[in-house]
């Protein structure tokens, strides 16, 4: 879904073992990393986009995690104007996103890159809960660090 703004409608997910550590995918054939994200579709809440999104992605299913909590409000980014397809209506010109923070109730090896016909990623790790500020594309970084910033509060009791 894209706005008459031109941003999609998207989820980003931060997911968090017991150690707070959290889990960073590499995209397929690609030296870029990220968090898992995904469009909302029509009609669908962003909740039910991050359930379908964590199981596409990362092969989890709702009984895996527990939804720690979610940015209040929506975080906007712009694409480089190379990314951007001029050919496609609407224009999409960035993203706005919902972030959830969850925390991995079932095992690493429930995570599972090959759920779907075009795998996304091809390789994860856990990582320090700063750490994706240094690694993210740069236009994402901002949204990132927005989302990390509100949410470390919930995982941290001295933040």
């Amino acid at each position: 879904m894209i706005d008459t703004q031109g941003f999609r409608a998207n989820v980003g997910i931060i997911l968090c073992n017991h150690d707070n550590h959290l889990l960073w995918a590499r995209r397929i054939g690609q030296n870029a990393w990220q968090f898992p994200q995904g469009g909302i579709r029509e009609n669908e809440s962003p909740e039910q986009a991050l359930y379908r999104e964590l199981h596409e992605e990362v092969g989890l299913q709702q009984e895996h995690v527990e939804i720690v909590g979610m940015t209040h409000d929506w975080l906007h980014y712009h694409l480089p104007k190379q990314l951007i397809r001029h050919d496609r209506q609407p224009l999409c010109i960035g993203q706005k996103q919902r972030w959830f923070l969850l925390r991995l109730l079932g095992e690493d090896r429930d995570v599972c890159l090959d759920t779907c016909q075009q795998p996304e990623f091809d390789h994860w790790r856990w990582v320090d809960y700063w750490h994706p500020l240094n690694e993210v594309v740069s236009f994402k970084r901002e949204v990132y660090e927005s989302a990390l910033k509100e949410l470390e509060p919930l995982l941290f009791s001295n933040a």
